[in-house]
């Protein structure tokens, strides 16, 4: 490879132009123009979703829906008396197949038939179908 000096021998020693008509650009706005560039928008959100990772909803034994059952009967027995219980319950994910167990703990105000649902003091309403498992010193 030849000598810079070589190549560029006429012009390398002059002076740099510096505009008259025109001001000269500030340097944030100069920094500004080697800033990465997101081809792909949405991308990165695209894969930390796919890397969220959800549980497969579990499909109750014999055993454990008759306990849930039998729960569930004594619960709507001892529902003026607002029993205070832990419901642990799946809830469907939004974006994937799958979802988690969440737990929750209140006073259960009122079960309703119709809409298959126990409906919490706290305004929260859990579908009895996601309901895996129900505790509280009403079943101690």
């Amino acid at each position: 490879m030849e000598n810079a000096r070589e190549i560029y021998g006429d012009i390398i020693d002059l002076p740099h132009h510096v505009s008259e008509t025109r001001p000269r650009m500030p340097r944030s706005s100069r920094a500004a123009q080697f800033s990465p560039f997101a081809a792909l928008t949405g991308y990165d959100d695209l894969v930390s979703e796919s890397a969220r990772e959800t549980e497969a909803r579990r499909e109750l034994t014999e055993d454990e829906e008759a306990e849930l059952d039998f729960k569930h009967r004594c619960l709507q027995s001892r529902i003026g008396e607002r029993p205070h219980v832990t419901i642990r319950y799946f809830e469907q994910d939004a974006k994937k197949a799958g979802g988690r167990y969440v737990e929750v703990s209140g006073e259960v105000k009122r079960i309703s038939g119709l809409e298959r649902s126990v409906l919490l003091a706290s305004g929260q309403e859990i579908f009895i179908e996601d309901i895996f498992d129900i505790s509280g010193e009403l079943f101690d």
